[in-house]
């Protein structure tokens, strides 16, 4: 499932962290692709951040351990 996904740029209303469970499909933005177009796809294992809400998304661990901020919820 590491699919890459194009946007012009972050999502500008990130999903909030109540709307993010363990087992959902996500796209996400690593540290490394801030910046950039790289968007990853993935399975939330873990979410990491304890706030509610985080301008640039709720930072999440997936199954394969790549850890990165919630752009998008897979429909």
């Amino acid at each position: 499932m590491n699919m890459r996904r194009n946007r012009s740029s972050d999502n500008s209303r990130p999903p909030a962290r109540d709307e993010i469970r363990p087992g959902a499909a996500v796209w996400i933005i690593e540290k490394k692709n801030y910046g950039t177009q790289n968007y990853e796809q993935g399975i939330v294992a873990e979410v990491l951040t304890s706030a509610p809400r985080h301008p640039r998304g709720i930072k999440v661990r997936l199954t394969d351990g790549r850890v990165g901020r919630v752009q998008w919820l897979v429909a």
